[in-house]
């Protein structure tokens, strides 16, 4: 197994920083010395500048964006009408869940002096939450999905029609009895949808 070059044998994030005497780069651990152990460069090589904090923080989200992505069960899409339409409740949902952050600002308190930066994301989370609610929302606008739906339902409807009416000749069933029976099935299917 090929070790990464900012890992240590065990797989132990190193900080990587240039080293200032000598060659090489920094052994210690990622983060030693900071509020953000294990990720970013040590206290040493500017691990506690705030721009040093706010990528290891950065890090931090996406390496855990990755391990989640990861773990997705990833299928294909049998229906990409209610996929999207199912989309579309999740993206408002997440849209409505960031706006409660946004409205709680004035009263959240964050500790270790990273508040600005938390409160800076949180907004950013936010503001991406409804451009991406805007693009599913006109992306389900464009594709007419409403107006394909009564296309596909009066497809069906033809379809159920046809099979009483074959069902009805293939009975031998005409005249009075058949407009009954399709007059039955009528008020049957309206109660049903």
């Amino acid at each position: 197994m090929a070790l990464s070059p900012d890992a240590d044998r065990h797989g132990v994030p190193r900080c990587g920083g240039k080293k200032k005497q000598g060659e090489g780069t920094c052994t210690q651990p990622a983060g030693w010395g900071t509020d953000h152990a294990g990720v970013g460069r040590c206290k040493l090589h500017g691990g506690c500048t705030p721009n040093q904090a706010v990528s290891a923080g950065r890090q931090k989200a996406e390496a855990e964006a990755r391990r989640v992505l990861a773990e997705l069960s990833v299928g294909p899409v049998a229906d990409p009408l209610e996929a999207l339409l199912k989309l579309a409740g999740e993206v408002l949902a997440w849209q409505r869940a960031t706006a409660g952050l946004v409205n709680q600002l004035d009263s959240i308190r964050y500790p270790g002096g990273n508040g600005t930066e938390q409160l800076r994301s949180e907004v950013v989370l936010y503001e991406r939450a409804m451009d991406r609610a805007v693009n599913v929302l006109a992306a389900i606008a464009r594709l007419n999905i409403d107006e394909r739906l009564v296309a596909v339902t009066e497809r069906q409807a033809d379809a159920v029609v046809s099979a009483i009416n074959a069902a009805l000749e293939a009975a031998g069933v005409s005249g009075v009895e058949a407009e009954a029976a399709r007059k039955a099935a009528a008020r049957h299917l309206r109660s049903v949808s």
